[in-house]
This record gives structure tokens, C-alpha cells and sequence, in this order.
């Protein structure tokens, strides 16, 4: 593994408490401990997929740094990558509890864009990296 590529993992790793915490959050919010916090079902749906997404796309990331080291890119475009994909992963997740953040919401809010921002970037990433591998 090359010293960039632990660099972005260590990075990376160092993100998982947050997730971790947003899991016990959300446990609470499920399990009615947060009485003061009423939420709609889609706020709960939103909180629930930004919380799957982020997990998923941390795991990504770190497979990505791994992958990264064997390809032939430039050194920007690797960069661009290592970068990338992680910071999808705060995007996509960010902007799913952004979109859902307010009162009694039922649709997504303004905020939607920082999803959508996050998943160009991830689409952007992953194509240079598989273009990368070939």
C-alpha cells in the first residue's frame, strides 16, 4: 500500500465514530426515546438510507484507496479519486439528512442538491477509477 493510500485510509477510518454515532441516534429516534423529536415517516426513511450510505460508501472508499494504487492515472486524477470517493460518502449521506431537516417534512427540502452533488461526484470517481483498472 503506497503512503498516499494510507493516508485516505487513515483518514477515512478516523470518519467511522461519526457514523457510529449517527447509528445510535437514529436507534433512538426508532425506538421512541426521543419523544421531544417528532419526526414524519419520511424523515425517519431519510435518516435511515443517510446512515446506510454513509457506511456503505466509507467501505467503498477504502477498497477505492486500494484500487487506486494500481492503476496508471496521473497523479491528479489519482488524486482525484483517492478524494472523491470519500467525500461522496459525506455528500450522499450529508444530503439525505440535510433534505429531511425541518419540521413535519413530507418532501425533501432545498438541501436535496448536496445528495445529488454526492452522487456526481461518486459516478465521476468510480468511472475514472474503473477506467483506471483497464
Amino acid at each position: 500500500m503506497t503512503p498516499s493510500a494510507k493516508l485516505m485510509c487513515g483518514l477515512t477510518l478516523i470518519t467511522v465514530p461519526t457514523i457510529e454515532f449517527g447509528g445510535y441516534f437514529l436507534l433512538k429516534i426508532i425506538s421512541g426515546k426521543l419523544p421531544a423529536l417528532p419526526l414524519t415517516p419520511f424523515q425517519k426513511s431519510m435518516f435511515r438510507a443517510g446512515h446506510a450510505h454513509a457506511g456503505v460508501l466509507v467501505i467503498l472508499s477504502l477498497v477505492c484507496q486500494i484500487l487506486a494504487d494500481e492503476t496508471q492515472l496521473s497523479n491528479s486524477l489519482t488524486w482525484f479519486v483517492r478524494i472523491g470517493v470519500p467525500v461522496s460518502a459525506i455528500l450522499v449521506s450529508g444530503g439525505f439528512f440535510a433534505a429531511a431537516g425541518g419540521k413535519q417534512l413530507e418532501k425533501p427540502n432545498k438541501f436535496i442538491s448536496i445528495l445529488y452533488a454526492g452522487v456526481f461526484l461518486l459516478a465521476g470517481s468510480v468511472v475514472v477509477l474503473g477506467i483506471g483498472l483497464l
